[in-house]
């Protein structure tokens, strides 16, 4: 029994990560041994598990049922397991996150600054970039995006105050071209785009003023999938950018950019950290969440 259940165990993790070196990896054991331990497993079943090709594995469909009827069982262990460190004198563990590169430095390395020297046996691991992803399927702790892009079924914990988009350019893309005064006109002018990989085509940029919305696809020469670097372009004079507030403020106000379409630039829900519901979660999970959760809302 006890070597069955360290099979299934293998089993679920190549089943899940697609792909015998992630899940030996996981494991900390090799590939080889990982593969033997499948072929044992598939012998002593009499059914293959898993389909294997020179590029990737998949589940067979005998895999795949097994995948679904054991892996919440052991998903339940596993919480459990976890749950016990509620029981340690000082907080441990791992916390896998993903986020923004911007959350990153708006909400995370703040809150970082103090949490990691106060819990030293906790370990933190931080996934950066623009494209949003299952955490689920990933086997993340955690994720934190805007509010608008929290899934449905997550709950969902407030991380920063509303957010703002801006619209900006240097001083000397305006001795070329005259002011905006009205989305629309963004058209006529040349725009740094971004293009998010998770959608895949160029990001509409989006206004409010008065209840109406409007959105404008905007053209230029450049595009980009990184706001810091859309920035820096904007400061060269390269066009027109559309970034969050707060990494433009301080350039705004050393005259390095100049924002325009303020009025049309209406705030919106801010950054939430989000996480599918769980039975339990670890002592050192709840302390992350206390420590990120926003208090400056009344």
């Amino acid at each position: 029994m006890r070597k069955d259940l360290h099979d299934l165990v293998a089993f679920l993790a190549v089943a899940r990560e697609g792909s015998f070196t992630r899940a030996a990896a996981k494991l900390d054991t090799t590939q080889s041994a990982l593969s033997h331990t499948i072929r044992k497993l598939e012998g002593r079943l009499g059914v293959r598990l898993l389909a294997r090709t020179t590029r990737s594995v998949s589940t067979t469909e005998a895999g795949q049922r097994l995948v679904t009827s054991i892996g919440p069982m052991f998903d339940d262990i596993e919480a459990e397991l976890t749950g016990l460190s509620s029981f340690r004198e000082k907080p441990a563990g791992a916390i896998r996150i993903s986020t923004s590169v911007h959350a990153v430095e708006a909400v995370l390395e703040p809150m970082l600054a103090t949490f990691l020297p106060r819990y030293p046996d906790i370990q933190v691991e931080v996934s950066a970039n623009n494209e949003l992803v299952d955490i689920v399927a990933e086997r993340y702790d955690f994720g934190i995006r805007l509010g608008e892009q929290v899934g449905n079924g997550m709950i969902a914990v407030r991380v920063g105050p509303d957010f703002r988009m801006v619209v900006v350019a240097a001083p000397s893309y305006f001795e070329r071209r005259s002011r905006p005064t009205v989305p629309q006109d963004l058209t006529a002018h040349n725009c740094i785009n971004i293009r998010l990989p998770t959608y895949g085509t160029l990001f509409p940029w989006e206004f409010e003023k008065e209840g109406r919305e409007i959105k404008v696809r905007v053209e230029g020469q450049l595009t980009l999938n990184s706001t810091a670097h859309i920035l820096r372009a904007a400061r060269d004079g390269l066009g027109l950018a559309w970034v969050p507030e707060d990494m433009a403020r301080s350039h705004i106000e050393a005259g390095e950019l100049i924002a325009v379409l303020e009025d049309w630039c209406a705030p919106f829900p801010g950054y939430h950290l989000y996480y599918p519901n769980r039975r339990h979660m670890s002592s050192a999970l709840t302390l992350f969440v206390d420590a990120l959760r926003y208090r400056g809302l009344a």
